[in-house]
């Protein structure tokens, strides 16, 4: 009996393999793409922070501020170097599965030129075209002679399938061992960006070390520098406090209501303060650009043991000449000048209040209507320390609200 040739099932597996492959690669290179875009940001963050490091060297004397912004070059250097090794991590799994791909492809091609081989073998000994046309002529019936007929005309197509098969199947091991050597050659270039990495990251934490053996022999002088600046943060917190009372109270007034803690707002006032809280982890920040050099709340001194500092918002070092902006729409409450906090700029946004502190200059003065992201002011620049920070806290009526939970990430 003639059975029907069929190509072998295995090799139909050949190309639904590859073309899983191609959706893990695919995957793969937008994780690649993903690491790339991390690794152009923190290469970024170093390139500001050095420019910030360059500013501190103007600086008469040494400086927390110069230690502040070490460390967080430090932090934005380990980051980077982590983000450089799920690279690696990847290419190796690329090299992996092209070494299990051109292994599986070897072992096909074999199998394929094998049976190709027995196949050209077997048409040789059949060679001749009068024994094809008597085994056809010798069935028993037409139904027969018809299926030996197809029989001969399906194993010549099978012949050629087995061909194309093997050219492809060559083509995708000519490509895969491509990928390969490209793949090495991204990782080679992966380690030794590493080991240049890791070396910048030893260099800066000995320039570290080093700054902060330095300050310690200044205990004295950053204690009183401590004690003047937690003064001043005092007395901004008691005039913000009191001018906060006070705007609760005139807007009570203004409704016709007595004896409220909290703001009475009109309606559009409430509005405003609906979105404001809607955006919540979502708000520009004060300025286009910095780094965050004291977080809020109670943490450890930066070099002196067992003393620690209270922060109502968030210190944001930046570059000299850059300005404030505001974070939402709002109306000026107040523009006044503190002791070591310089002008200091509060914005109602219905029961919230924002407050920028620090600044050389003010563009708006009492009772203006600001839009989101509008500049306000431009942020002083500390002479002594060559020192661009702006302080900027938040609250909720009277409560102090921290700023990180508030702000884009």
């Amino acid at each position: 009996m003639i059975h029907r040739i069929n190509i072998p099932v295995k090799f139909h597996f050949i190309f639904l393999f590859l073309y899983i492959t191609s959706i893990a690669f695919v995957f793969s290179q937008n994780k690649k793409a993903q690491l790339q875009t991390e690794k152009n940001k923190l290469e970024d963050e170093i390139k500001y922070t050095n420019k910030l490091l360059d500013q501190t060297k103007k600086s008469k004397q040494l400086s927390i501020n110069h230690l502040v912004i070490l460390r967080e070059k430090i932090s934005s250097r380990e980051k980077l170097i982590a983000t450089i090794n799920q690279e690696i991590n990847t290419v190796n799994k690329q090299i992996a599965l092209n070494n299990e791909i051109l292994k599986d492809l070897t072992n096909d091609l074999k199998n394929l030129k094998d049976e190709y081989a027995r196949m050209i073998y077997y048409a040789y000994k059949n060679r001749n075209s009068y024994d094809r046309m008597m085994f056809v002529f010798s069935s028993k019936d037409f139904n027969q002679a018809y299926q030996r007929l197809k029989y001969f005309q399906q194993y010549t197509a099978y012949r050629e399938t087995q061909a194309e098969l093997i050219e492809k199947t060559q083509k995708e091991i000519n490509r895969t061992i491509e990928n390969l050597e490209k793949y090495k050659s991204e990782k080679l270039t992966l380690l030794r960006l590493k080991e240049q990495e890791l070396n910048e990251l030893a260099s800066e934490r000995s320039q570290q070390n080093k700054t902060v053996k330095n300050l310690n022999a200044k205990e004295k002088e950053l204690l009183s520098a401590l004690k003047k600046k937690e003064k001043a943060a005092k007395k901004l917190q008691k005039e913000i406090e009191k001018i906060i009372a006070e705007e609760i109270r005139l807007a009570a007034k203004k409704l016709g209501k007595k004896g409220t803690s909290t703001f009475a707002l009109t309606p559009e006032e409430m509005q405003l303060s609906a979105n404001f809280e809607s955006n919540k982890g979502r708000l520009p920040w004060p300025l286009e650009r910095g780094i965050i050099s004291s977080t809020f709340g109670e943490h450890a001194h930066p070099v002196l043991k067992n003393v620690k500092t209270k922060n109502n918002g968030i210190d944001i070092l930046t570059d000299r000449n850059s300005k404030t902006r505001t974070i939402f729409s709002g109306v000026v409450t107040r523009v006044m000048s503190i002791p070591n906090y310089n002008y200091v700029i509060m914005i109602r946004h219905g029961e919230f209040l924002s407050v920028y502190s620090n600044l050389d200059e003010v563009y708006v003065q009492k009772g203006d209507k600001v839009e989101i992201r509008q500049e306000i002011g431009r942020i002083h620049t500390d002479a002594n320390e060559s020192k661009t920070e702006l302080h900027f806290e938040l609250w909720k009526g009277k409560t102090l609200l921290n700023p990180a939970g508030w702000l884009a990430k």
